[in-house]
């Protein structure tokens, strides 16, 4: 059985990334690297708006096995901050389920996210291989990564307007997620995802992930966990 942290810290890793070192096979068989900026699907995988016209894209339209790098940013050594390499295929998102997520990510990509030759694609995770600094490797197999939304349906529905409902009428809360609870910089904190077993919230370039109690699958659940936090993080401040 997989190592439970090592599986949250790989989670961590994807949810939390902007960007990665994409990894693609170019026709003669030979490796090919290239920067990308890196958003989620509700599943936790990985998802990137490419054009057609880049050399990935082409290489991936003959061979879709591909690698993304994915590291904790921020750090003052890169060689020990925690990463991991995932291995697996690239397919076509459905727009509808990722373009929103994307955006609340790389706001700047409203300017050609409409252009003919941009599409969503999104990794299908085979396994990861986790390096946390020196002497800590671990590899995670890719099913362990995703999040389940079989029994989440109201939330699957009701997901935007929670979202909403945070950011327009609880920002303080979100920011004491963010400063109290997992130790970001102060600033103009927002929520841009919500899933049955955590939400992710942003800053500028920093994504942090506040993963949940417990797992909640409705509406009202969500709602109380995140009543919850807030009590927590506003404890945790004055005590």
């Amino acid at each position: 059985m997989t190592d439970p942290a090592a599986v949250t810290a790989v989670r961590r890793l994807i949810r939390e990334a902007r960007f990665g070192a994409l990894a693609t096979l170019e026709a003669e068989g030979g490796p090919y690297a290239s920067l990308v900026a890196i958003g989620t699907d509700p599943d936790g995988r990985p998802t990137l708006l490419i054009s057609r016209l880049a050399r990935h894209t082409r290489n991936i339209a003959g061979d879709a096995r591909v690698s993304l790098l994915v590291s904790a940013a921020g750090a003052a050594d890169p060689l020990d901050a925690p990463r991991a390499s995932l291995v697996g295929r690239i397919a076509p998102a459905d727009e509808a389920q990722v373009r929103t997520r994307y955006l609340a990510r790389h706001a700047a990509a409203a300017g050609y996210v409409d252009f003919k030759d941009f599409s969503f694609f999104r990794v299908e995770i085979e396994s990861a291989h986790l390096v946390e600094g020196f002497g800590r490797i671990v590899d995670v197999p890719g099913a362990e990564l995703v999040t389940a939304w079989d029994d989440a349906a109201e939330l699957a529905s009701g997901q935007d307007g929670v979202i909403a409902h945070m950011n327009a009428d609880h920002s303080d809360a979100v920011a004491l997620y963010a400063t109290v609870l997992l130790g970001a910089p102060e600033g103009a904190w927002r929520m841009v995802s919500v899933d049955p077993e955590g939400c992710e919230i942003s800053c500028g370039d920093l994504i942090r992930r506040l993963d949940f109690s417990q797992r909640n699958t409705s509406l009202s659940a969500v709602r109380k966990e995140l009543v919850a936090l807030v009590h927590a993080a506003r404890e945790q401040k004055t005590g």
